[in-house]
């Protein structure tokens, strides 16, 4: 079959060849894996394909694209770069986008290689390519190109090259494209920001960033709601929360967020911005950052209290996180009765509310009710008890009611709320005092499917795990649940046959 295919590819690689002999190449170099033509392989073989897309119609040119993918495969990214440059560059801006994707998935694959990088980075024209691919019409082609380019700039000489060159330009005259590819090349600039304080240097230096920040605090809501995500991407590393404090940027949310009371529109862009407090309070200090930019508890309050599930929902996702570590549940415990009634609330929702909003209660008050065994204080389990028992005036019942609904996602996120305390004294005392609770745990017949099953096995093994457990359920509870451990989550009985009386 190889030699099949060396024939043919001699045969159609010539401008007259025609359409037949492409197809059956295709064919044949579909047959055979691309390690075994490549002994048979030439430059020249490639460079007759490539030349053939320029001149071709649409069935010819999606003929030689299958065939080049093909090919393409069996040639290692260094000589690809070395020896197919010119041809890789003109199929960057070749209009057909079957060309364009099959180029730029082969400049994906240079990027990854080492040696093959270093070409890349001196070669300009190609570089130049690249980053009008980020404007382009087809996304995959601007997301690869996205890829690329972060690669690339993930070496001094990289950054050295897309930043301190004219290549600069090129990417700011791409920016200019309209609205879409400008957030494309702010994401590529956050990307390449996150990866160091060096490469954060170079982007701050090109200008780009301050552009970005500009847009923060720009006229547009629906800019500064894209615009929000990518500075609170930018705040997950500890360089890039670093550079948001210099730059006053953290004081200007803050302030958007105090005037947002009296903006008509807060609500495109609100959300974002109470959320990037939010991870920024927990990838930073809860504390600090709660003390500093009180308006940001207040208006996670004011959002999970009003009656808009939009709003209810970012409050509910926002206080998951703040409340996932210790000293975050702390703030919230700081502000006594008014964070007890917003529970009672958000228990109402879990129990209430579209199906949507009810997961992300659930998700939220199991982040805010689980202590790692490690913190379990007398204090913090007094405070998760009291936190329990203001969601409903029976919240066991409330979450077990809600796991025995036929649906997947909400039977999933009650057992989660489970699984949290299921560690703690006091939820297991609750859990053995609550009628046929401990039966309900260890029947496997109550679980539908196979997410139902191992969330169930979570909480099997949340319960086992503990030091607690043998002392509180007793004995031949613990061994049951023990047994149900060592079983795995997808057990099933085995259906004994019983002997017929008198057959001895």
């Amino acid at each position: 079959a190889a030699e099949a295919a060396a024939e043919l590819l001699e045969r159609a690689c010539r401008p007259e060849a025609p359409l037949e002999e492409l197809r059956a190449l295709r064919l044949a170099v579909q047959a055979v894996p691309p390690a075994a033509l490549r002994p048979r392989l030439r430059d020249a073989h490639l460079a007759a394909l490539f030349g053939l897309l320029s001149a071709g119609d649409r069935e010819q040119v999606s003929v030689c694209v299958a065939i080049l993918e093909r090919l393409l495969q069996a040639l290692d990214p260094p000589h690809l770069i070395r020896n197919l440059r010119e041809e890789l560059q003109k199929g960057l801006f070749h209009p057909d986008d079957s060309v364009k994707i099959l180029t730029i998935s082969q400049v994906g694959r240079i990027v990854e290689n080492s040696d093959a990088v270093r070409e890349i980075i001196n070669s300009p024209e190609l570089l130049r390519q690249i980053i009008y691919c980020i404007g382009g019409e087809k996304i995959a082609v601007a997301k690869e190109a996205i890829k690329s380019l972060s690669r690339i700039a993930q070496t001094q000489d990289g950054l050295e090259a897309l930043f301190v060159s004219s290549l600069l330009s090129d990417l700011k005259n791409v920016m200019a494209t309209n609205d879409i590819v400008r957030y494309r090349v702010y994401e590529l600039i956050v990307e390449i920001s996150s990866v160091s304080a060096d490469s954060l240097n170079y982007c701050a230096n090109s200008g780009l960033i301050s552009e970005l920040i500009g847009e923060l605090t720009g006229e547009d809501v629906l800019v500064r709601a894209t615009c929000i995500e990518m500075v609170t991407s930018l705040a997950y590393t500890p360089h890039g929360r670093q550079y948001l404090a210099q730059q006053g940027v953290i004081d200007k949310i803050s302030n958007i967020i105090i005037g947002a009371e009296s903006d008509p529109f807060s609500g495109f862009y609100l959300p974002g911005f109470v959320k990037f407090f939010g991870n920024l309070a927990v990838v930073d200090s809860p504390q600090q950052i709660c003390e500093r930019y009180p308006v940001f508890v207040e208006k996670v309050f004011e959002m999970a209290e009003s009656h808009d599930p939009t709003m209810i929902g970012v409050a509910v996702d926002t206080l998951g996180i703040l409340g996932s570590n210790v000293e975050g549940k702390q703030v919230l415990q700081k502000t006594r009765s008014r964070f007890q009634n917003l529970l009672n609330r958000i228990g109402h929702q879990a129990k209430n509310a579209p199906t949507e909003l009810r997961l992300r209660c659930l998700d939220a008050i199991s982040s805010l009710l689980y202590l790692p065994p490690e913190q379990q204080t007398e204090d913090l389990l007094r405070m998760t008890e009291s936190w329990f028992t203001s969601l409903s005036s029976q919240p066991l019942e409330l979450f077990r009611s809600i796991s025995t609904q036929p649906f997947p996602d909400l039977h999933c996120g009650a057992l989660r709320v489970f699984t949290a305390i299921a560690n703690q004294p006091w939820a297991q005392k609750l859990m053995l005092d609550s009628p046929g609770f401990v039966e309900y745990i260890v029947d496997r017949s109550v679980e539908p499917d196979k997410a139902s099953k191992d969330a169930k096995y979570e909480l099997v093994k949340a319960l086992v795990n503990s030091k607690t457990i043998a002392e509180i359920f007793g004995n031949q509870y613990y061994l049951r649940l023990r047994a149900y451990l060592h079983e795995g989550p997808y057990y099933v009985k085995a259906v004994s046959t019983t002997a017929v009386e008198g057959a001895e």
